[in-house]
């Protein structure tokens, strides 16, 4: 099969949708299947293009297989609205002129959470009589409320009559959890065209490995530290301030908590740090996918934090799949929903609201102090990985686009195939 993917962050960006495609992809790669991905010069999050990039029209490499278009777009800062909306925008016109000059796919699809991504897949599916599949990794609009980058007015309900529009479009809808998916149905959108593809960890990349001493010492991290560590953007939908709260109730008590990553709060995380004297915290900046192995092996807990916000408690964080492969227990903070009830179905971790550090504290002391509760929980964190693997989400996810060709198919008179 040919599948042509528009999505506007690919490695060597680090975000979860740039791991996500890109895993994927490589197993479809492995199994004979040609990908083509259009993408833009990386620069997310800080709006910075990575070394060996420039924003050109055009331009083409190889990564693992995978033919990797990349097209010039507006380039910002992952912060505010309106730039971004530019680079969105920008983003949609240029992947929808450079899938024109595509050869010829079997399907075409695009990944949220921002949906411009998905029009311009839309339109080029349109134009060329293909099929569409759109993956929901985001109730987007939906999230730039619960983040607050924007209130619900006009432009809003323009964005959900697009949102709705794209749903009636597509030939088959991918949700990565069924609270997306009972959304979707309650919004009017046919159960029988929706399928749940839960996100998951390329077991291959990640394994439990001995704490990399080399790289603690360079970070200040002393043998005796017990680390909570949260990977991952440090964005609006993570509500990291309760962190730093929870690190100045347990400063003195021999935990360390280890930032790594970038994001639009990144800065106001550290200044806030330095405002308050915390000495048990720190931030690393963004580092290459490859590396996250060795950062993960610095930790004793694997924190996930997100907003306290209701559309938050229908997700589940990507990074819970990366923490169970290395075999770290999980500590949860966030609204009780679709990822408190994986980490407490699989027992792999602790669950804690995301808008109390008090209770935040007590469970990382917990954790700290009960060693046989700790060793349980990352046992089971391992051995659940298996359930999430990425060969077994690649696979899923193409049995989805395979049911998406044969949609066309049977729509399509045999003359209309051209």
């Amino acid at each position: 099969m040919r599948i042509l993917f528009l999505a506007d962050n690919f490695p060597p960006e680090r975000n979860a949708q740039a791991a996500r495609i890109y895993e994927r992809a490589c197993y479809w790669v492995h199994w004979g299947h040609a990908v083509t991905v259009i993408t833009s010069a990386p620069n997310f999050p800080d709006g910075r293009l990575f070394p060996g990039y420039r924003n050109r029209w055009r331009q083409v490499e190889k990564i693992d297989g995978i033919c990797v278009v990349r097209v010039k777009t507006l380039i910002t800062s992952n912060k505010g609205t309106f730039l971004r909306i530019l680079d969105f925008l920008s983003y949609m016109v240029m992947a929808f002129l450079a899938g024109l000059g595509e050869p010829r796919p079997d399907l075409i699809a695009a990944s949220s959470p921002q949906f411009f991504a998905a029009v311009g897949a839309w339109a080029l599916s349109a134009t060329r009589r293909l099929p569409f599949v759109l993956e929901l990794s985001d109730l987007w609009p939906e999230s730039i409320v619960a983040v607050g980058a924007m209130k619900k007015n006009c432009a809003l309900r323009w964005l959900e009559k697009l949102e709705l529009f794209l749903y009636r479009k597509a030939a088959r809808i991918v949700v990565l959890t069924t609270a997306f998916k009972q959304n979707l149905m309650q919004r009017g959108v046919p159960e029988k065209k929706i399928d749940v593809v839960i996100n998951g960890v390329d077991l291959p990349r990640y394994a439990p490995r001995e704490r990399d001493a080399v790289l603690a010492a360079s970070w200040g991290i002393a043998d005796s530290d017990f680390v909570v560590g949260y990977i991952g953007t440090h964005g609006m939908a993570h509500g990291l301030q309760n962190v730093l709260a929870t690190a100045a109730l347990i400063d003195s008590c021999g935990v360390r908590f280890l930032f790594v990553g970038a994001g639009s709060e990144r800065e106001m995380l550290i200044a806030d740090a330095r405002r308050q004297g915390l000495s048990n915290v720190i931030f690393v900046p963004a580092q290459p996918k490859e590396m996250m192995p060795e950062f993960w092996s610095l930790c004793d807990v694997a924190l996930i934090h997100l907003k306290n916000a209701p559309t938050f408690a229908t997700v589940i964080p990507s990074k819970i799949f990366e923490a169970m492969g290395m075999g770290l227990p999980i500590l949860l903070a966030a609204p009780k929903g679709e990822a408190s009830d994986l980490v407490e179905r699989e027992s792999v971790g602790l669950w804690a609201p995301s808008n109390d550090p008090r209770v935040l504290a007590d469970a990382v002391l917990l954790l700290k102090q009960d060693h046989g509760l700790l060793s349980k929980l990352a046992a089971q964190s391992r051995a659940m990985a298996s359930n999430h693997s990425r060969e077994r989400q690649a696979s899923k996810m193409l049995t989805v686009l395979r049911k998406a060709v044969g949609t066309l198919e049977s729509r399509t008179p045999a003359s209309a195939r051209t």
